[in-house]
């Protein structure tokens, strides 16, 4: 039987935002979505949100582009762990936005795998991530993968979440155009040259290899990259610019996360990190550091949140 939850008058927890080291689009499923492949690392850059009794469940935020009604993936899954334990009580959860909005970081989905992290712990359900996951798997493709966190490969929709035996190491510089692209958009551009392919190689290659080797890095592409392009042309020669600057100062990968507009690049080091994120900035970028999180980080981190032991963390 779980320990249930200790009585606190609110529970702050992180959110931590997502990176794809690669993306491939495999074909169009039944279901309407796209069979993926590809590769997801947490990163340090978070949201926080502190989570307080309510009678019923409120979302607030104070970022414009963050709905604060029932669309908001926190809220739905509040609400769905809700109806799954038969729960009568609510929440208020209060997100401090920190990771960028429509910028292919995963926020909303993080948020979403938070608060059902959180919940769980807050409500004594004892349901841990293996219980959590099918909740997850219907809010969204990627919300199942901030359960786990690390490295890990990501499959079908996305939404089967695979870790990795070994995590990349490094040091991450962002470069946030400050506009969004729309996810819908750049799958449509995809579809209307898309041939279906039963496998794909670069990500496998990548995961046979020796991941301790930066090398194997370079042949991780994202394979939405040119379709955003297209979608947001007006991208096209900040993206050019940002991905010289962080190629130049010794960028392993740089790439699009996820459909964009959010540009990065992974270092070996922080020094080359730091010049990178220099000249990005004093050519007028807005550019933020992070690190990588691995898959015991990640657990550490969000056992250290819930005041739980490590072991305790499914």
């Amino acid at each position: 039987m779980s320990r249930a939850a200790p009585r606190r008058p609110s529970l702050r927890v992180p959110s931590y935002a997502k990176v794809n080291l690669g993306l491939e689009v495999l074909g169009q499923r039944q279901d309407g979505y796209h069979e993926l492949r590809t590769l997801f690392q947490t990163i340090s850059l978070h949201d926080d949100l502190e989570l307080r009794p309510a009678r019923e469940v409120v979302v607030r935020c104070s970022h414009p582009g963050v709905p604060a009604d029932q669309t908001n993936l926190a809220a739905r899954a509040a609400l769905a762990l809700r109806r799954y334990a038969r729960r009568d009580e609510g929440v208020e959860i209060a997100i401090e936005k920190r990771i960028p909005v429509g910028g292919g970081l995963g926020g909303g989905s993080s948020n979403a795998a938070a608060t059902l992290l959180a919940l769980d712990r807050w409500w004594g359900l004892g349901l841990g991530r293996a219980g959590l996951l099918p909740l997850a798997r219907n809010l969204g493709a990627d919300v199942p993968f901030f359960l786990f966190g690390g490295t890990a490969l990501g499959l079908a929709r996305g939404d089967e979440v695979y870790p990795l035996r070994r995590q990349v190491k490094g040091h991450l510089v962002l470069a946030l155009p400050g506009r969004p692209v729309s996810t819908a958009a750049v799958f449509a551009r995809i579809d209307t040259r898309l041939t279906p392919r039963e496998n794909s190689h670069n990500i496998f290659r990548f995961v046979s290899s020796d991941l301790g080797g930066s090398s194997a890095l370079r042949v991780l592409v994202n394979e939405l990259e040119s379709a955003a392009l297209e979608e947001a042309p007006d991208l096209k020669h900040q993206v050019r610019r940002i991905r010289g600057f962080l190629v130049r100062d010794g960028a392993l990968l740089a790439s699009l996360s996820g459909s964009g507009s959010s540009y990065f690049g992974l270092f070996d080091d922080a020094q080359s990190a730091g010049r990178a994120q220099a000249a990005l900035r004093g050519a007028g970028f807005h550019a933020l550091r992070a690190r990588t999180l691995s898959l015991d980080q990640y657990a550490r981190a969000w056992s250290r949140s819930l005041g739980m032991p490590r072991t305790a963390a499914k």
